[in-house]
């Protein structure tokens, strides 16, 4: 499982957000708090300090309580009570979630090694009774960076096969087979690929609505003029809009990109927003938890995108 199978209906628009449906689900949105505001703590939290920074993005009450029952059943919260309140706490499994995707999302973007000139290549062919299995592949493949050339051969720039062969065994998949290999020149070469596997232009677009919406808030918050409240939700925006890039781009070589890329333009936006919120969208955070724990507020922090990768890694 991992938090986009958490997704679910709620969440609220704010001036921070994208055009389009952009917030986290509450399920998933919950996860995100605590891993950016209770990172690697073990002390259990009120449940209903969970539910109150939800409400800071106008999840109702019924949604919130709705997102911890969904958590807790699929073993990624442990609840524990004391007289008649009710805790909860990340388990293990939750922390591995996390530290897994932070680490993914924090290195996206980075300058990566010369290529090799040789792709990755998933050929299947799953029939129709086993559509959930297909279905699960093809996200499976998709947050590796892979796309469809054709119907049924999926194409990546970089040395995925290990990901993958471990993706078919836990699916159960014997009808696929992964291999890597080089385009030979003419038709259908290696610099036609990304522009039939891939939108790019659409792409591009996107890393330009957010280069757009990052650089208003940096200069917003340089100011001074983003209070804790906005600035929790804003960090949480910022890089939840930045989380969906690594399942549409697929971190091309340089070799084979389009010129003036944005991508290094939009993760140094990123990196900046999410580091300059922190300190001031903690606040937000233990005055919420204050309510309900005075004594465990305190505990809440904010941890830069360099401690979040360097910790993720080791």
């Amino acid at each position: 499982m991992d938090l986009d199978e958490l997704d679910e209906a709620g969440g609220a628009s704010d001036p921070w957000a994208l055009p389009g449906p952009v917030a986290q689900r509450p399920p998933r949105l919950l996860l995100t708090l605590l891993g950016d505001y209770w990172w690697q703590r073990t002390e259990p939290l009120p449940s209903a300090a969970m539910v109150a920074l939800l409400a800071e993005f106008g999840v109702s009450d019924s949604a919130a309580r709705a997102a911890l029952s969904r958590l807790t059943r699929n073993g990624l919260l442990v609840t524990s009570r004391s007289g008649r309140r009710t805790f909860v706490r990340l388990s293990s499994r939750a922390a591995d979630i996390l530290d897994d995707g932070a680490r993914r999302i924090f290195s996206f973007g980075t300058p990566t090694p010369p290529w090799d000139g040789m792709w990755s290549l998933v050929a299947f062919s799953i029939p129709e009774h086993n559509r959930a299995a297909r279905d699960e592949l093809r996200k499976e493949l998709r947050w590796l960076g892979f796309a469809p050339l054709y119907d049924g051969l999926w194409v990546a720039p970089r040395d995925h096969a290990d990901d993958v062969l471990s993706r078919l065994k836990e699916l159960g998949i014997t009808t696929a087979t992964a291999f890597r290999a080089t385009a030979l020149p003419g038709a259908g070469s290696a610099t036609d690929i990304p522009s039939r596997a891939w939108d790019l232009d659409g792409l591009r677009l996107r890393y330009e609505s957010y280069i757009s919406f990052a650089e208003q808030l940096r200069d917003s918050t340089a100011a001074g003029d983003v209070p804790p409240m906005d600035a929790l939700v804003a960090r949480t925006r910022v890089m939840d809009e930045w989380r969906a890039f690594p399942g549409l781009d697929p971190d091309l070589p340089a070799e084979l990109l389009p010129s003036a890329w944005p991508r290094s333009g939009a993760r140094d936006l990123f990196i900046t927003c999410y580091d300059m919120l922190g300190p001031i969208a903690v606040r937000r955070v233990r005055q919420v938890i204050a309510r309900y724990s005075p004594e465990l507020a305190g505990l809440a922090a904010y941890h830069s995108s360099e401690l979040t990768l360097s910790v993720a890694d080791g």
